[in-house]
């Protein structure tokens, strides 16, 4: 990106000189000034004058005519005012000769150039130009001082101006208009304007003028932002790239046929995918061959900035550098309204804008309030498709500081199971190569995956409990059929970029890549440690959300809980695990009363979110039986996770018994599988208990440990206890 203050390409020694010409030009009216105060009798030996009112000057004031000057009261010797009128004609004459020179070149004097772009007369331009020249030789302090009758009045006033320019009468009163607030010179904060310091409610004839040193700056041959915009304004000269062309594939085609039917369109980029936003602006300037102006204005404004002034300010350097706008962060400038638009005001300054316009935000808006007749071209960023995440994955890993081999079917799976933005790709894999660099390996798969676990949204951790997955297949014991089940439905997540984008399916026949599923049954059955293996084997993040913590006893609050958890998943490729959703789902019944209508509302409004989300959902409930038909019908999956039997509660305690864990030889778990009705949650519970007794006993578990640890769970789950039941043989 090129530094702010980057020269502009064109012959600053033609607008220098051109410049020259014209501040020799208002050096001899000052110069005409100058002498007439002579001649008036305002001598400049007295130290004191403008520090009293003598009786001379009382009476020359009371002759004085309306709006007219010392100076004018006097007329200049023929022979001194022929002199001025040759010398003012002779820099005319080099004006023209020197903008004839730049014409013939192709080119147009900065000073000129100022002019157009802003639309000022001849009387604006001297009124800015006496402005300029103290900024660009102090002794200019010095002679404004002395034609002010005030030594501290270092920078013109309006009154000065109209006194170098001649005016008088009539004709000096109606110039008052050219400093309006509302006129180009001020609209467009070429000169800022303001009572003496310390002074309130002075007449506008006594207000000081001063040039906006960005001006002065880009006049000398480069462009510096004001310092309200600051770091905030980029000036590029982009050229076209194959990775930009990338980024903003799938928008481009449809740009580029608005560009060609109107060469200079209001386009409005919205969605999340900012860095393709960018992409597509740098592709439209490098189209027209034109600089770009990048413009934050989300951060101008935070910086105490009105929305207002940020978007003047940021279209008159674009019409100043004769670079394309675009505006990044207009959020900032939407109203705070349910229906979010543009206040009036700003939206009449974005199409009143003469020039091709490009404003970036996220948020969809509809422009309301103001007649016009630009039309605005808009045009959708949002997360990119399956096909086009794919090629931002092999552009990302083969940039940057040394290629990235990553296998094609990973490729794949990385493409199809994170729905990341093109910003947020490319930030994955840089954050990947720090991973591995910081092994000091090669970057592998699994980097990529936590990588863009990381990159997703991590906001959603403030709503749910993240679960870190601790279970592969070989820690779960369910019956086969369940478990080719949970396998289904990791395939469905897989293959869904195959299904719904390649096959087509999702065009028609699915409304959203989004897999729903049901996990019922008892507690300690499994439906935890399920969700945890699906999390492990697809990579993904899992969130369990409480929905008895969710649900509420006012109307309508319910929904707003659901809604911000879901917002707020949309962005963070998570699995959303739902734990007890006996807290919300029931049999619907007959609508009786208020509450059960809003009940089987909160239903449907879950359901609907569910099917909206393009993630993986799982709801877990302990009573099935609950559920009715109409809704397990809309679900993907259900998975029953029954009790486990005799043979099945030995594999769960063979399998849940650490390994490293000290033991006696004479552990019996088929006695304990066999005389125990225990769900693996139980039989869990007991194998920690009876290491924590081991740890404070004899060092080693023992089979006296275990038949405690399972007396205190009985007891704990309320189940009577027999002393037979606990005698072995």
């Amino acid at each position: 990106m090129d530094n702010p203050s980057t020269r502009v390409t064109d012959d600053p020694d033609l607008s220098l000189e051109h410049l020259r010409i014209e501040l020799a030009r208002i050096d001899i009216l000052i110069q005409r000034q100058v002498r007439r105060w002579r001649l008036a009798g305002q001598d400049p030996a007295d130290s004191f004058r403008g520090l009293y009112v003598s009786e001379a000057e009382t009476d020359g004031l009371l002759a004085r005519p309306l709006a007219a000057s010392w100076g004018q009261t006097v007329a200049l010797e023929p022979g001194e005012e022929q002199a001025f009128h040759q010398a003012e004609t002779r820099t005319l004459q080099q004006v023209e000769t020197v903008v004839e020179t730049a014409r013939n070149q192709g080119q147009t004097p900065r000073l000129l150039r100022l002019m157009a772009a802003f639309g000022l007369d001849h009387f604006e331009l001297d009124a800015f130009l006496i402005c300029l020249t103290p900024t660009l030789d102090l002794r200019y302090e010095r002679l404004y001082g002395y034609l002010q009758d005030d030594v501290t009045r270092k920078r013109p006033t309006i009154n000065l101006i109209l006194d170098l320019l001649g005016l008088t009468g009539s004709d000096r009163l109606l110039q008052l208009s050219h400093f309006a607030d509302n006129a180009p010179l001020f609209r467009s904060r070429l000169l800022e304007r303001g009572p003496e310091s310390g002074a309130d409610n002075q007449p506008l004839l006594s207000h000081t003028l001063n040039v906006d040193q960005a001006i002065v700056v880009w006049l000398l041959g480069r462009y510096q932002p004001h310092g309200d915009l600051g770091p905030q304004a980029k000036l590029l000269k982009p050229r076209w790239n194959e990775a930009d062309a990338l980024l903003a594939a799938d928008v481009w085609p449809e740009l580029e046929q608005a560009l060609g039917a109107n060469a200079r369109p209001a386009i409005i980029f919205h969605g999340p995918d900012r860095m393709s936003q960018e992409a597509a602006a740098r592709l439209v300037a490098a189209r027209a061959n034109r600089m770009l102006l990048v413009v934050n204005l989300a951060a101008v404004i935070s910086s105490d900035v009105s929305p207002a002034a940020a978007l003047r300010l940021a279209l008159r350097d674009a019409r100043l550098t004769g670079a394309i706008p675009c505006l990044l962060g207009w959020d900032a400038c939407l109203a705070t309204e349910e229906n979010e638009t543009p206040s009036p005001e700003l939206l009449a300054e974005l199409c009143l804008y003469p020039d091709l316009v490009i404003g970036v935000g996220e948020k969809s808006w509809q422009a309301r309030g103001i007649d016009r007749e630009r039309t605005l071209y808009r045009f959708e960023f949002p997360v990119p498709a399956y096909a086009h995440r794919l090629a931002l994955w092999r552009h990302c890993l083969k940039s940057g500081r040394n290629d990235i081999e990553v296998e094609r079917d990973d490729l794949k799976a990385l493409a199809g199971q994170f729905a990341l933005t093109t910003g947020q790709i490319r930030d994955a894999v840089a954050t990947a190569r720090d991973m591995a660099t910081q092994r000091d390996e090669t970057v592998t798969t699994p980097d990529l995956l936590a990588a863009a676990r990381a990159h997703s949204n991590p906001r959603l951790a403030a709503l749910a409990r993240k679960i870190v997955p601790r279970y592969s297949w070989l820690d779960i014991i369910l019956p086969a059929d369940q478990l080719a089940l949970l396998r289904e439905i990791v395939a469905t997540v897989r293959g869904r970029p195959l299904v719904l984008d390649e096959w087509g399916v999702g065009r028609k026949l699915a409304s959203s890549a989004g897999v729903t599923v049901l996990f019922a049954g008892d507690p300690g059955t499994g439906k935890t440690m399920a969700a945890e293996i699906l999390a492990g084997e697809l990579g993904l993040d899992l969130f369990k959300i409480d929905l008895s913590t969710v649900v509420s006893k006012y109307i309508g609050e319910t929904e707003k809980n659901l809604e911000r958890i879901f917002s707020e998943a949309q962005s963070s490729n998570a699995i959303l695990f739902f734990d007890e959703a006996d807290a919300i789902f029931g049999k619907r019944s007959e609508v009786k009363d208020a509450h059960d209508r809003y009940a089987n509302i909160e239903i449907s409004y879950l359901l609907q979110r569910m099917e909206a989300y393009d993630g993986v959902t799982i709801l877990a409930t302990n009573l099935r039986a609950n559920l009715d038909e109409a809704f397990t019908r809309r679900l993907q999956f259900a998975v029953d996770f029954p009790f486990p039997e005799p043979e099945d509660r030995l594999r769960i305690w063979q399998t849940l018994f650490p390994p490293d864990v000290p033991r006696t030889a004479d552990l019996d778990f088929k006695f304990l599988a066999r005389r125990f009705k225990l769900a693996g949650g139980n039989i869990r519970n007991i194998i920690v208990s009876a290491a924590y007794l081991a740890a404070a006993d004899g060092k080693r578990v023992t089979m006296n440990h275990l038949l405690h640890g399972t007396r205190r769970e009985l007891q704990k789950m309320g189940r009577l206890v027999g002393e037979e039941d606990f005698q072995a043989h």
